[in-house]
């Protein structure tokens, strides 16, 4: 735990530091209020703050008010006013400031200590809490055996880049790949296996991908690609890269060595086009399924408005 003590009394920094030493906490000193600031601000990150209510600069409450004012992303610092106020209306004012504990001067080091491992466990739980949250958000938004967004979250990933795209006139390539003879691969050589396909597999997209490329798992073992600002040619010859990348080196399974290839349908969401995701999703399947037709391991592209008239 990081501890920020921002207090500009002599005695008291000399009190309060030699309790945090001999307890053997982590900590840095502040003697006024604009250099606390800069601390809060820092790589250096407190996680815990003994603030004096009263500080050159910048007073303690009014650094209470600007941590709480962060964003909600930011690491909670909890916060101890240490003050010679202690009436009730000042007690309320610390807390109504976003204040977390009060301690009045003269303090007893053994309260300072019980109030600082009181919030090194609610510190400690917060970051649990936001552990389990962000790792809950992840599953919901995430497939569970790949690591690639989820069907629906990649759909809102596409409809997000359509709008985008069409807001500042830019196209929008559109990729379905399925990995052929996916079955076999399962009945072959079981499950698991498959699993291990599907995760090599996804290993072998993102390095094909840009850091803004969105893709995700649309089906069992079907993808959709998103790969915002690019035409049809661009998004075909993409396409073809990731189909390559897929079929160009044998994945290792623990029974045997095995090839996996990959055919892929293409669209591109033109911004001069109103053509809904709906049309453009049926249009990149259109294309897969020609892709399969004509011999897999292949890209095929679709961008008539007629789905009838799609060609290679």
């Amino acid at each position: 735990m990081r501890i920020l003590v921002a207090e500009d009394s002599k005695v008291y920094r000399h009190l309060i530091t030699k309790c945090l030493k001999e307890w053997e906490f982590n900590y840095v000193v502040a003697e006024d209020g604009p250099a606390a600031l800069e601390l809060l601000e820092s790589a250096w990150n407190p996680t815990l703050a003994i603030l004096d209510w009263v500080l050159p600069g910048i007073s303690g409450l009014e650094l209470c008010q600007r941590i709480r004012a962060r964003g909600q992303n930011e690491q909670y610092v909890y916060t101890i006013v240490l003050t010679a106020k202690n009436q009730r209306d000042d007690l309320l004012a610390a807390m109504e400031a976003g204040a977390d504990d009060y301690l009045p001067k003269p303090f007893d080091p053994l309260e300072l200590k019980a109030r600082l491992l009181a919030g090194r466990r609610i510190v400690l739980l917060q970051r649990e809490l936001i552990a389990t949250r962000e790792s809950l958000r992840f599953a919901a938004t995430h497939d569970s055996l790949t690591g690639l967004l989820s069907r629906g979250e990649v759909i809102s990933v596409l409809r997000c880049e359509i709008a985008r795209g069409r807001r500042e006139q830019r196209p929008v390539g559109i990729v379905l790949a399925d990995l052929d003879h996916f079955k076999r691969i399962n009945d072959t050589f079981g499950h698991s296996a498959g699993d291990m396909v599907l995760q090599e597999t996804t290993r072998r997209f993102r390095a094909g991908l840009r850091e803004y490329d969105g893709v995700g798992r649309y089906g069992g073992e079907e993808f959709l690609f998103v790969l915002p600002g690019c035409d049809l040619t661009t998004t075909i010859h993409r396409a073809d890269a990731i189909r390559h990348l897929i079929e160009k080196d044998a994945m290792v399974m623990p029974q045997d060595n095995l090839t996996a290839t990959a055919s892929m349908g293409v669209t591109v969401a033109d911004f001069q086009s109103d053509a809904s995701m709906e049309t453009l999703l049926e249009r990149a399947d259109r294309a897969l399924y020609r892709a399969k037709k004509n011999g897999r391991n292949r890209v095929e592209y679709c961008e008539m408005s007629s789905l009838a008239e799609c060609r290679r």
